[in-house]
């Protein structure tokens, strides 16, 4: 059983991600999708039951934000994996500037989200985390945890 957190402002890659690395093994749990957190909150825990995999595809900025997935998933006996899509701010502007109307997000919540971004840390209850980042070819490079931004 497994339960992967995405953790990383808007456009930064992280639904593009799960398309090319998760789509045929997890099952995703997305905010913009669902439209409320009730019904999240449902399906999440309908997937624990289940012993579903799953990927928690939200921006997820705070530790708060983590909590509400880790500590049920571990009650579960779920791995938990967190993946940082590394945040640059100018970069994730410009992809979002090139998003269709309804999938653009207003910039003012681009910087939101940015300015409440906090590193995820293994005593949040993560067993094992991950850097993700975008090259100049928009390949995407998934490198070990090293507790700092690279």
């Amino acid at each position: 059983m497994e339960l992967i957190i995405f953790i990383g402002i808007p456009a930064s890659g992280k639904s593009s991600f799960y398309q090319i690395n998760f789509f045929d093994t997890h099952l995703r749990i997305n905010l913009d999708m669902l439209k409320s957190r009730h019904r999240e909150y449902e399906i999440f825990q309908k997937c624990l039951e289940l012993k579903q995999k799953i990927v928690i595809d939200n921006t997820n900025p705070t530790i708060n934000d983590r909590k509400k997935y880790i500590l049920p998933a571990k009650e579960n006996g779920y791995k938990v994996f967190g993946y940082y899509f590394r945040s640059q701010i100018a970069e994730s502007l410009r992809r979002n500037e090139k998003r269709k109307d309804k999938k653009r997000i207003p910039e003012v919540g681009v910087k939101s989200s940015h300015s409440k971004l906090q590193l995820p840390t293994t005593e949040e209850g993560f067993d094992e985390l991950f850097y993700v980042k975008i090259d100049g070819d928009n390949n995407f490079i998934v490198e070990g945890w090293q507790n700092e931004i690279q």
